[in-house]
């Protein structure tokens, strides 16, 4: 029941070998906005491409191999099931309408008919004593499954890889760095930082708190199919208030430590921030953004 405490989704692992945990934490905070924006209205081929330089950049980290072999092919397999499901539920369409015009005065070239709208066909299916019709992927459902599959697996794993290997408070430093400029509009940047790193430093404690709760779920022995489905739904919302109950209670608990302690809170200026390594490899990775974002905007629709 320890698998949860296994994966690293979402905390920083240190190390050392990587040339990503050198990177300057606001060149991966803008790499990780590129990933997050630009598939948006983009194309499928375009989102598939930026899977496969994610799991190029994963390959050519430099990190160890045990941090990936449970949440990597984890997540794959999420995507793919998203993917398929998307592919195969209706699209759905408009309601035909009525031509103003009749269809014989539009003649084309045969070349010019365009491609298919069905790609495939497949059916009837017969599922045990319950038949279905045929299972039909268009055009417009393969572009769903492929924009639904590509979109999770990018953000949830671009995200995490900023998270794996940037610390709390490196990047806090870039974040604040980034709204500094907000401090002549009169917000409070510093405690927005301050608080934010807090956040970083509660994930572990919320993510003890759900294992628990799964934990004495399963030495309970609690049998779902004899609660039925009212049953099953009282007890996930029981699990729920629970586990928010539980997580009030850290944070309160976090709280009166940090007043007893004087309640004095630090700045993200006054974190000690090293000098940046490699220099050559931040203004390759600049560049490397730059052209992410002029390829995006010639490429991106395809």
């Amino acid at each position: 029941m320890d698998w949860l405490r296994q994966i690293p989704i979402g905390q920083y692992v240190d190390g050392t070998g990587s040339w990503l945990r050198d990177l300057d934490p606001r060149l991966k905070l803008a790499w990780t906005v590129a990933f997050l924006l630009t598939p948006i209205l983009a194309g499928p081929w375009w989102r598939l491409a930026l899977v496969g330089l994610l799991l190029l950049v994963t390959a050519c980290s430099g990190l160890p191999w045990r941090i990936w072999r449970r949440t990597l092919p984890l997540l794959l397999a999420l995507s793919l099931l998203v993917g398929v499901l998307a592919t195969f539920l209706p699209a759905g369409g408009a309601e035909p309408v009525a031509l103003n015009r009749p269809p014989q005065e539009l003649r084309l070239d045969p070349a010019d008919q365009g491609q298919r709208w069905e790609l495939l066909r497949w059916g009837p299916v017969q599922l045990g004593p319950l038949p279905f019709g045929p299972m039909v992927i268009t055009r417009r459902s393969a572009e769903l499954g492929i924009n639904s599959a590509t979109l999770l697996f990018t953000v949830i794993h671009s995200a995490n890889l900023l998270l794996l290997t940037t610390p709390p408070e490196s990047l806090v430093w870039g974040l604040s760095w980034c709204i500094a400029p907000l401090a002549r509009l009169g917000v409070p940047v510093d405690r927005l930082g301050f608080t934010l790193l807090l956040s970083l430093r509660f994930l572990p404690l919320v993510q003890e708190e759900f294992q628990n709760l799964l934990r004495s779920v399963a030495t309970r022995s609690v049998n779902l199919r004899q609660l039925g489905l009212q049953g099953s739904l009282a007890l996930v919302l029981a699990l729920g208030e629970r586990l928010l109950a539980n997580v009030l209670l850290r944070a309160e608990q976090g709280a009166e430590a940090l007043m007893a302690k004087g309640g004095r809170w630090i700045a993200p200026a006054q974190l000690i921030r090293d000098p940046l390594p490699r220099p050559a490899l931040q203004w390759a990775c600049a560049l490397g953004l730059a052209l992410l974002l002029g390829l995006r905007w010639r490429y991106g629709d395809v």
